[in-house]
């Protein structure tokens, strides 16, 4: 199905879904920026369409991205430091549980979260990545290329991809580190590109050799990845910034030289092959290339005299075989062999792997996958992070076009900072790591408030106040504004509803109809709520949820005053009918948000799951009941808490 805007219709959502989350390198514990910036997002939209179309119907899945460099090097590292004994799997399966563990404690809701190197996921993964490359190659969008790689010569080996850092090429790259091949802000270039190279093993600069590998022809797919970009941001809702993104890399081949090291413009051209000058701008000249051998060819007239220049971005071809042997397994062909799948395309392919593998433990047919990966009226959402865009709005379309699969449908986050600085396990500020926030905070808290940031929008700081010095800290911590709707607000209106219904009804909801005005307004926010769920709009959802939320508490304490001042028992019998509706609603739209907290709700409301589903969100809490003026809510004993404070912040409350 087209994923396509319909301004003056509610939003169609397809008929299965896969949803997947951004995969964690198998070499450390889950960071803050994994859950708060793809994991709580992906969930809360793989429980609203289960909630939408059906449990079924939706299938989400990631996994830890056991293989590559970063794995290999910090494996070597803990190894050296003496802090792990046992095999790399070993190493890899203990980051791999501690990962599961903490997406259960933040209630991520996977139906498997897998690894691409153990278990039968694994196993699945590798027959996965044979069949991507025999279709490829098949369809001769492959080729083999000999390209210089990395050599220490005090250690006499080849490095991988992490063993070499140095400077990214690429203009105006503000990462703090680039490898061999690609930096960390997701920029890919040529080994031979990479500026002021050295070895992590000795600290040398490194040699250059050079080595076979197989490459998908990525550079011939420019006007497959434009028409892709322009449909996109014709009929869809696709974030802007992303296509953006994607844009940037559909240029021609482009170097950029300081004017100051251009002695004469003219005699420099003339050694250079065809090729363009674009001079706006007073401190560099502009050269574009028509492909990349001329670029290259420039380059090496550049290096011959010394001048210093860097490369813009272009399509470059995208390696898929590497010499690393902790890996998947590469098929042996035209006289290649013992290679490994290059880490980056084989994660690309590793959610149909585990879709694949959720799926056979469920005893469903082999191609069942492609009815959820291949349907016109399936679609396949994936939520990364913004710095890899480039591999999976390009490399990955591109690719998954040549195989004949359907494209994937991206919600990119822009970066989610801590205290205004990007930080990364890798870099030189480091992450609070996930377990650690719940030290402070409940689940549900990080929940709403990793929502709320808007990272659809912009890059934004996460600011806990747990982690300033006490003299630093200046008002409310802006972490607990968000659920404070919750664990103040809604649990006030929950339990007086509940304790008036106790107290003044005999437990009985009254025999009343909902007031039109509340229901146009539940409407409304449904209608509301809905469409930004469909634009993966979080941060609006928990406006939409405040609002309905305060409008009701205002009504409930405002209208319940004036029923207990005149002792007017009919105005009291409306205002809880209105006001238990309001909370069937609220729970309903809640659900993907905070589900420990909704389920509480359900129970006490005695009413079965179709709370939740949206073929019934209109109905009224007494449409839910078998025989509604016999039903009976479970009793509410004095300060129940349905959405809960952490016990630290308890403690400091009773101080």
């Amino acid at each position: 199905m087209d994923y396509v805007k319909e301004p003056k219709m509610r939003p169609v959502f397809p008929k299965r879904a896969v949803v997947t989350g951004g995969m964690p390198y198998g070499n450390k514990e889950l960071h803050f920026g994994h859950i708060g910036g793809v994991f709580v997002h992906a969930d809360t939209f793989a429980r609203f369409l289960r909630d939408r179309i059906g449990e079924e119907n939706v299938i989400f899945v990631s996994g830890t991205d056991c293989y590559g460099s970063p794995i290999l090097e910090g494996f070597r590292k803990a190894k050296e430091a003496g802090t792990f004994d046992g095999t790399i799997e070993d190493y890899v399966r203990k980051n791999h549980e501690s990962q599961k563990d903490t997406l259960d404690k933040y209630e991520i809701s996977l139906n498997l979260f897998g690894a691409s190197a153990l278990g039968r996921a694994g196993e699945i993964h590798n027959e996965v990545s044979k069949e991507v490359f025999e279709g490829l190659y098949e369809k001769g969008t492959l080729e083999k290329l000999s390209s210089p790689q990395f050599y220490d010569p005090k250690f006499k080996c080849l490095l991988n991809g992490r063993q070499v850092i140095g400077k990214c090429p690429i203009q105006g790259c503000q990462s703090e580190k680039a490898y061999a091949d690609e930096c960390d802000l997701g920029h890919q270039y040529m080994p031979t590109e990479l500026i002021d190279p050295h070895s992590t093993l000795s600290g040398l600069t490194p040699e250059l050799v050079d080595v076979t590998n197989w490459y998908y022809k990525l550079e011939d797919c420019i006007p497959m990845i434009q028409a892709y970009v322009d449909d996109l941001r014709a009929n869809s809702n696709a974030r802007k910034f992303m296509l953006t993104t994607i844009e940037e890399f559909l240029k021609p081949p482009y170097i950029y030289v300081q004017k100051k090291f251009v002695e004469d413009l003219d005699a420099l051209r003339a050694k250079f092959p065809e090729h363009d000058v674009i001079d706006d701008n007073k401190n560099s000249y502009t050269f574009v290339f028509k492909n990349l051998d001329d670029r290259d060819a420039a380059r090496k007239v550049l290096e011959g005299l010394s001048i210093n220049y860097r490369t813009g971005k272009t399509l470059v071809p995208f390696r898929l075989s590497g010499n690393i042997e902790w890996g998947v397994p590469f098929p042996e062909k035209e006289g290649l062999k013992d290679l490994t799948f290059w880490v980056w395309p084989e994660s690309l392919w590793a959610p149909i792997s585990f879709t694949r593998a959720y799926l056979e433990s469920k005893g469903a047919d082999k191609d069942e996958w492609k009815k959820f990966w291949n349907d016109d009226d399936a679609m396949v959402y994936q939520f990364i992070g913004q710095d890899n865009i480039s591999f999976y709005g390009i490399a990955q379309q591109a690719m998954w076009e040549t195989l004949g699969l359907k494209k994937t449908f991206l919600v990119p986050n822009n970066h989610i900072l801590f205290m205004n600085k990007k930080a990364s396990s890798s870099g030189s500020i480091k992450p609070p790591m996930a377990k650690d926030l719940l030290e402070f905070y409940t689940a549900e808290q990080m929940r709403m408030h990793f929502l709320s940031l808007g990272l659809a929008n912009k890059s934004v700081s996460f600011d806990p106040q747990v982690y300033l010095p006490e003299e630093e800290r200046n008002g409310a911590d802006p972490v607990l504004k968000d659920g404070n709707l919750l664990t103040n607000v809604f649990n006030k209106i929950i339990r007086t509803c509940f304790y008036t219904l106790q107290k003044d009804f005999d437990g009985k909801l009254p025999n009343v109809a909902v007031s039109e005005d509340v229901i146009a307004e539940a409407k409304d926010a449904i209608l509301t709520y809905e469409q930004n769920m469909y634009d993966h709009q979080f941060h609006k959802i928990t406006y939409v949820l405040d609002t309905l939320i305060r409008n009701m508490n205002k009504r409930l304490v405002n209208n319940m005053r004036v029923a207990d001042a005149e002792g007017n028992t009919e105005l009291k019998a409306q205002v809880l009918v209105d006001s238990f509706y309001g909370i069937r609603v609220a729970t309903a739209l809640l659900h993907p948000i905070a589900p420990s907290g909704c389920e509480k709700i359900r129970e006490y409301l005695n009413v079965d799951k179709r709370i939740y589903n949206w073929e019934y969100i209109f109905s009224t809490l007494t449409d839910l009941m078998d025989d509604p003026s016999n039903h009976e809510f479970k009793f509410l004993e004095p300060r129940v808490d349905f959405f809960k404070l952490h016990e630290c912040q308890l403690a400091a409350k009773e101080q």
